[in-house]
């Protein structure tokens, strides 16, 4: 009996997987919809305008751009502007043109293949042709204000020198980045920080961010814990927040003092580049807030930490398959390898390897061993289906320079509008002596100015609040005005805390209608694990962003779902309506995850049930033989009984 009912869980946890694969590319789409970037809404305009039937495929539109078929005008061969002689203006000012669409397109930064052509052609630089082509690179880029660090040679000699080619071409690939002007300028990048209680996380963050190496007991994690009991027992409950600089020439930006630790105001103002951490409770008793914090938080990528020692144990694999479910690409660190015996570690290398393969996640793993591997793969990393994996400690430092090499090429990952309409996420709220209500979050689309009036809500009975911001801070610095994609925090005028929650939406102030709020959506969701069936009445804890509120379902499209199956299903939340819209990614659980979905429409209509009348009476119909059949078989074991007692 035991066996059977094991083999039946193995079978359904399969057909889980397979489904959460194909959700997630659904969810992807339905997202592109509810927060489109300002290059997909003019190609869907331009679709639009030429034929609708025709499928639009973006990473096919993204070559032919790159191929230029429809300029008619031949393009300037990149290797004649890179080899110009000095005094050429004309060329030098084209190469400026093309280094600065390119730092737009990167957000301030790009990696700048020197010795290919656009088209991939190599360009067969000699050694001198090699040292004259880095030189007019680097005279273009400080035009722009930007500098260039030299990532990986071909080829050329020296310590940056990778693998030679066959052709005996020099090639190397180079980091342009632009100096921010301003603070507003500055290139961000969020990672959640996820994994396993004694994984790693937070001892590895306070390593990447301080420089100095930890002691194996704990020294190096002490400054990002925010409570007394975080320290005295080493484990993270809250979700705490880090922040690691690059500067124009991709160094970490560290104290010249060893040991001390830089303010957020000084690493903000002296970095070009900034990765947020958030370090996330590896702890199944805060599993809620690893999931707030994961949600609320919009990461571009997760940092997944597996101790050597342990392998993917626990809370692990939940975490993992959350940010499946978010889209987010995932990194593999496996720490821990200066105490583990190798014999272990390869139990836990396979056991990642096969876990990455399985059919829910489709990665494909990619273990970095050495710097030339970092860079290919990093500048590779938009690619969902990667999943690059380091092998580190902390104590010894072994492989962190790799880890910090990986995060500085890190592209841009993400997709915000910043001409939409203003739109910002609370995801925590503060009281600041002399200064008053502050609340931060994340800007989804659209530009806030300080002192604009703006209006926050919903309170519990789905008003909104007026207000306006006395001011803007990023990284705990002051800003005038704050766009799309950035995290930042506002002081309101004339709010008490206790009116603000975790949850509301800030929005721009109007002159008409308030804006809808709903206690009642329909969603798409997908059911990834439950014992028994999920039918109308059912409630759970469900997360929508920074949302996180009980919700009964009351409605759905068939008698009852189970694990891995898709479905249309109608909530209603217990204690609140809420801000939302369609696009809206959701997670329900009840303790562990019980499933995901997306918000295909707010409000509900009774009158229009999901599921139809004939799917109702065909189940009726189905159903009636079973039920006929349990009283024959119940009337037969009277019958024997009685025989029996005869």
């Amino acid at each position: 009996m035991t066996s059977k009912s094991a083999k039946q869980s193995s079978h359904e946890r399969r057909k889980g997987e397979a489904a959460l694969s194909d959700f997630a590319e659904y969810v992807e789409k339905q997202q592109a919809l509810r927060y489109p970037s300002s290059k997909q809404v003019a190609a869907t305009a331009a679709a639009g305008s030429t034929q609708g039937d025709l499928e639009h495929h973006e990473e096919l539109d993204d070559i032919l751009d790159s191929l230029d078929l429809s300029d008619p005008t031949p393009r300037v061969r990149l290797r004649e502007l890179l080899l110009s002689s000095s005094g050429d203006a004309d060329a030098l000012q084209k190469l400026v043109d093309i280094i600065s669409e390119r730092l737009s397109e990167g957000h301030g930064e790009t990696v700048f293949d020197v010795g290919f052509e656009n088209n991939g052609e190599s360009m067969r630089l000699s050694r001198d042709e090699w040292e004259v082509a880095m030189g007019r690179l680097a005279e273009a880029a400080k035009k722009l204000r930007a500098d260039t660090q030299l990532l990986l040679t071909k080829n050329v000699g020296g310590d940056l020198d990778g693998a030679p080619t066959k052709d005996g071409d020099c090639s190397g690939k180079v980091m342009i980045r632009k100096a921010p002007a301003t603070v507003e300028e500055v290139i961000e990048t969020r990672i959640a920080v996820v994994g396993n209680v004694d994984a790693g996380k937070s001892s590895m963050l306070g390593v990447l961010v301080k420089g100095d190496l930890d002691d194996g007991r704990g020294k190096a994690r002490v400054n990002l814990f925010r409570h007394k009991h975080e320290i005295e027992t080493g484990r993270t409950s809250s979700v705490g927040m880090e922040i690691m600089g690059f500067d124009t020439t991709g160094q970490v930006v560290v104290s010249d003092t060893p040991g001390r630790k830089l303010s957020w105001e000084e690493i903000g103002k002296r970095s070009a580049k900034v990765i947020t951490f958030t370090d996330l409770a590896g702890h199944e008793r805060y599993l809620r807030t690893t999931v707030f914090g994961l949600l609320s938080s919009s990461p571009n990528y997760c940092l997944l930490m597996v101790a050597a020692n342990n392998g993917l144990i626990g809370m692990s694999k939940e975490h993992l398959g959350i940010a499946l479910a978010l889209n987010v690409p995932v990194m593999v660190v496996i720490t821990k390898i200066d105490i583990c015996p190798p014999q272990i570690l390869e139990q836990t290398i396979t056991q990642i390897t096969r876990v990455l393969k399985s059919p829910g996640a489709r990665k494909i793993p990619i273990f970095i061993k050495n710097r030339e591997e970092c860079i290919n793969t990093a500048t590779q990393f938009v690619s969902q289906r990667i999943c690059p994996i380091f092998q580190v400690s902390n104590v010894t430092g072994e492989n962190l320079d790799l880890v910090r090499s990986f995060l500085n090429i890190l592209p841009h990952h993400g997709r915000y509008d910043a001409d939409a309409p203003f739109e910002f996420h609370v995801n925590d709220t503060f009281s600041v002596p002399h200064v008053g209500t502050v609340v931060s979050g994340i800007v989804k689309s659209g530009v806030i100015h300080a002192g604009d009036d703006v209006q926050i809500g919903p309170d519990s009975l789905g008003r909104f609040i007026q207000t306006s911001i006395r001011s803007i801070e990023r990284k705990r610095i002051g800003v005038p005005a704050a766009s799309a994609g950035q995290s930042a925090s506002f002081a309101l005028r004339r709010v008490r805390r206790k009116d603000v929650r975790k949850g509301m939406v800030v929005l721009p102030k109007s002159d008409g209608a308030p804006p809808k709020v709903y206690r009642e959506f329909v969603a798409e969701v997908l059911i990834l694990s439950h014992a028994t069936t999920i039918k109308t009445k059912y409630q759970a804890m469900l997360h929508v962003g920074p949302v996180s509120q009980t919700c009964a379902i009351i409605d759905v499209d068939r008698p009852f779902i189970r694990t891995g199956d898709r479905a249309t299903v109608a909530f209603r939340f217990v204690q609140r309506p809420e801000y939302l819209a369609p696009g809206d990614r959701l997670l329900f659980r009840e303790g562990r995850t019980k499933g995901l979905g997306i918000v295909k429409s707010v409000g509900y209509d009774p009158s229009k049930p999901l599921m139809s009348k004939q799917s109702e009476s065909g189940v009726g119909d189905e159903q009636q033989p079973s039920g006929h059949a349990a009283r024959e078989k119940s009337d037969d074991k009277v019958a024997r009984d009685m025989k029996i007692e005869a």
